[in-house]
């Protein structure tokens, strides 16, 4: 029930990454990586529907040999989200896995050796239609850069992306994506903002290696939120030292604050005090875990007592506000119901669920009308 986000975005190119836009006007992306053996197919399948079940956009899986690359055709037949296969050095895997139907190359041209061997990928890329990413990061700069600028710096992380980008643009090749990726938010943050001013095509947007579930997750908001809060950047991937659905959770997570993307409830919940008439936290957790399942945007608020509940709880789709001796729960913005709290979490559960439905067939309806 909130307004559009007032974040206007950079303009960008437009590509395709299999069936997903990436920039011009497209929803920014989410995308996660997987970190099973890409040689064991049945375990790399298995975590990329998982993934998928969450709501990834785009998968990356690495592709480092010859057998990994057949192992990618195997794995890409039994999966539906757009792969993107990650490379380095050998262009022969590139051009392998261009046959076995990969989505997006993510390689760095000046990595790939001769102007034939880069030659021979993008033209590879071109005729099967599969876009690039070249990918820089501050822990492998060239050495000449390291050299020039004594560590890495914002500066030297956009030196290193045109390098590439002058291999495509050589090449008559428009249809790539960059990354210029650090651990430093700062550095990560203001190679982005140089790098955008200079090229057209989309950014792909991280902090790399950012640390644990929460640390990663806290030091990702902030860098990629001060990016995306200036309209920078068309696809994001988290990197967290976690199981990688956790990427995408929080990837989402961090759009919907933005109002960027709306997928799944969006929960407006109070920290909780002495004046709470339920357990706000206790329910929050059970609720949170229960509805993870559900795709269709939702604003839900949870809140303990009347001080700031009936205002939440207005602007929610549906609001719970402590109260004595019942519950009050709102539905639209108005009170609906009352709620003891004995069953109080199945009770939401419930409410919820049914407005998601409702909300969703709504949705379809007018698609069809449309």
């Amino acid at each position: 029930m909130h307004c559009e986000s007032p974040i206007k975005r950079r303009q960008s190119r437009k590509i395709w990454v299999g069936s997903v836009p990436v920039g011009g006007d497209a929803p920014i992306a989410v995308q996660s990586m997987t970190n099973t053996d890409t040689n064991d197919v049945a375990a790399t399948v298995a975590q990329i529907q998982r993934l998928e079940d969450a709501g990834a956009d785009i998968v990356r899986v690495s592709v480092p040999d010859m057998d990994a690359a057949e192992a990618f055709g195997r794995i890409k037949q039994q999966v539906r989200v757009p792969l993107v296969a990650d490379i380095h050095f050998d262009y022969l895997i590139a051009l392998r896995v261009a046959e076995l139907g990969v989505d997006c190359l993510r390689i760095n041209p000046g990595n790939i050796g001769r102007e034939d061997r880069v030659r021979a990928v993008v033209e590879a890329a071109r005729d099967k239609g599969i876009p690039i990413r070249i990918g820089v990061n501050a822990g492998s700069l060239e050495k000449d850069l390291q050299k020039k600028y004594g560590e890495p710096t914002p500066a030297a992380l956009v030196e290193s992306a045109l390098r590439h980008v002058e291999h495509l643009d050589r090449l008559n090749f428009p249809d790539f994506k960059v990354s210029v990726k650090a651990s430093d938010v700062f550095m990560a943050v203001e190679a982005y903002r140089l790098l955008a001013k200079q090229i057209e095509q989309p950014l792909h947007l991280g902090i790399t290696e950012a640390g644990g579930l929460r640390s990663g997750t806290v030091k990702s908001a902030v860098g990629l939120g001060m990016l995306l809060a200036e309209g920078i950047g068309d696809t994001i991937r988290i990197s967290l030292a976690a199981d990688p659905v956790e990427e995408i959770k929080v990837g989402f997570d961090i759009l919907k604050s933005l109002r960027l993307r709306s997928r799944g409830i969006n929960f407006i919940a109070c920290p909780s005090c002495s004046r709470q008439n339920f357990d706000v936290v206790k329910t929050m957790n059970e609720l949170e875990a229960r509805v993870e399942d559900l795709l269709v945007p939702l604003d839900v608020a949870v809140i303990g007592c009347v001080v700031n509940g009936p205002g939440e709880a207005k602007e929610a789709h549906i609001g719970l506000t402590g109260g004595s001796p019942n519950n009050l729960v709102y539905i639209d913005g108005k009170p609906a119901s009352k709620l003891t709290n004995e069953n109080l979490v199945d009770e939401l559960e419930k409410l919820i669920r049914d407005k998601a439905a409702e909300k969703a067939a709504a949705d379809a309806a007018v698609i069809v009308r449309g």
